[in-house]
C-alpha cells in the first residue's frame, strides 16, 4: 500500500503548519494556494496555484489526491457536493461543513440538538432588526452568516437608530442577529472525530481576544468548574457526532456563570483551529497531525497535556518589519519558547505567527504567561524592549 495523498484547499498558515506533521508520517500533502505567495507554498512541494471557487480547477485538483480537506471554510458548497458525488473523499463533507459555513444553519442545528444556544434571528431589514432588539434587548450584535472571521462581519447594535444606520448591511440575504451574551471568559472545545466515529477532545481552553482576534490561549482553562468543562467537551463532540464532523473542530464558547450549562456556544471552525495552536508543543499530540489522522480515518493519537499549562502568545505585524531581526533576543531571552513563523509578510494587525511555552504545573502560569509574551514582543518589535525600560 502506498502511502497517502492529502490534498487542502487553501494555502494559509494552516495548511503551512499541516506540512511537518505530513512529513513525520510519511503522508504527500498537496496544496491547491490562492496565490504564489501565501503561507503555505513555501513549506509543501507539491502546490498549485489556483482559484478554490472555480469547480473546474477543483476538480482537476482533487482528482490526484485521497482525501479532500480545508485550510479554511470559503470553498462553495455546491462544488464539494458535486465532488462528492463525483467520489471525491470530501473531509468533513459538505452536509457537515455548511453548519461552519452559514452561521444561520449552525444556529438551526445548535436549537435542533437542544445545546445551549444564545437567543437569536434571522433578520432581513432593519425592522426586523428593531424588533429583535426590542425583544432581546438592546444591544445586539449583527452577523454576516457567511465570510466573517476575526472579528469581521460583526457589528454592535446599540438601539433602533444604530440598526437604521446598519440599513446598508442588508443586501437581500438574510443576516444573524445575536443578543449580546454577557460572559465571564470565551472558551473553546477542540475535537476530533474520524470517519468511522472514533473521536476525542482536547481539555478546554481561554481564549483572549483582543479588538476581534484572538491573543493568547491557556491551556487547561483554569478555575474552570469541572462539570462546566465535562458538558462543554460533551457538547463538543455530541456536534461532530450528530452532524458527521471528520478532522478537528473547535467550539468556541461563551462561559456564563449562573445561567444554563455555564457556557453557550459562539461559533464552528471545522478545521484546526488557532485556539488549538497550543497543541503544537503542548500535547501528546498536536491538532495538524490529529486532524491528518482523522481525515485518514486512522486512530486518533492521544490528547493529555504535556506539563500543567500552556500558554500560546499569537505575535501581529507592526512596526519591525524584519522578523527574523528579534529572533537572536528572543530565542536567548526566552529558551522555553516555542517559536512558529507563518512566512507572511508583516501588515499591521495581521496575524504572523504564535509562540507556545509549557510550565510544569498550574502554580507556573505567571511566569510562563510573561514568558510567551516576552518572546512574542520581541518579534514583533525586533527587539527587547524590557531591557531598554529597565
Amino acid at each position: 500500500m502506498s502511502f497517502p495523498i492529502i490534498g487542502v484547499v487553501g494555502g494559509g498558515q494552516l495548511a503551512r503548519m499541516m506540512a511537518p506533521a505530513a512529513v513525520a508520517l510519511g503522508f504527500e500533502l498537496r496544496v491547491l494556494a490562492e496565490g504564489p505567495d501565501v503561507s503555505a507554498v513555501p513549506a509543501v512541494v507539491r502546490t498549485t496555484v489556483g482559484d478554490y471557487t472555480d469547480l473546474d480547477t477543483l476538480a482537476a485538483f482533487a482528482s490526484g489526491v485521497d482525501v479532500l480537506t480545508f485550510d479554511h471554510e470559503h470553498v462553495p458548497g455546491a462544488h464539494l457536493t458535486t465532488l462528492a458525488a463525483a467520489g471525491v473523499n470530501v473531509q468533513p463533507s459538505p452536509e457537515a461543513l455548511i453548519h461552519a459555513q452559514d452561521k444561520l444553519v449552525m444556529r438551526a442545528a445548535i436549537d435542533r440538538l437542544g445545546l445551549p444556544n444564545p437567543r437569536w434571528a434571522p433578520v432581513s431589514g432593519v425592522l426586523d432588526l428593531v424588533d429583535f432588539g426590542k425583544a432581546a434587548g438592546w444591544p445586539v450584535v449583527l452577523k454576516t452568516p457567511r465570510g466573517g472571521y476575526d472579528g469581521k462581519g460583526v457589528r454592535i447594535i446599540v438601539d433602533a437608530d444604530a440598526a437604521a444606520a446598519a440599513a446598508d448591511w442588508f443586501t437581500g440575504e438574510p443576516l444573524l442577529a445575536e443578543e449580546m451574551v454577557p460572559f465571564s471568559r470565551e472558551l473553546s472545545a477542540l475535537v476530533a472525530r474520524t470517519p468511522r466515529g472514533s473521536a476525542l477532545p482536547w481539555p478546554v481552553v481561554h481564549s483572549i481576544q483582543v479588538d476581534g482576534v484572538c491573543d493568547e490561549v491557556i491551556a487547561p482553562a483554569q478555575d474552570l468548574d469541572p462539570q462546566v468543562a465535562a458538558a462543554a467537551q460533551d457538547a463538543a463532540l455530541r456536534i461532530a457526532a450528530e452532524l458527521g464532523v471528520t478532522g478537528v473542530m473547535a467550539v468556541e464558547l461563551f462561559e456564563t456563570p449562573g445561567r444554563g450549562a455555564g457556557f453557550l456556544i459562539n461559533e464552528l471552525a471545522m478545521r484546526p483551529h488557532n485556539s488549538g495552536h497550543w497543541t503544537m508543543d503542548g500535547s501528546v499530540t498536536g491538532q495538524f497531525e490529529q486532524h491528518l489522522r482523522a481525515v485518514l480515518d486512522l486512530p486518533l493519537g492521544a490528547t493529555d497535556v504535556l506539563g500543567g499549562v500552556v500558554v500560546m502568545k499569537n505575535y501581529l505585524g507592526g512596526a519591525n518589519l524584519d522578523l527574523f531581526s528579534g529572533y537572536a533576543q528572543a530565542l536567548a531571552a526566552e529558551p522555553a519558547a516555542k517559536i512558529h513563523n507563518y512566512g507572511k509578510s508583516v501588515r499591521p494587525g495581521r496575524k504572523i505567527g504564535h509562540v507556545n511555552v509549557v510550565g510544569r504545573s498550574a502554580a507556573d502560569l505567571p511566569r510562563v504567561r510573561r514568558s510567551a509574551e516576552h518572546a512574542a514582543a520581541i518579534l514583533r518589535d525586533g527587539r527587547d524592549s524590557s531591557k531598554e525600560n529597565s
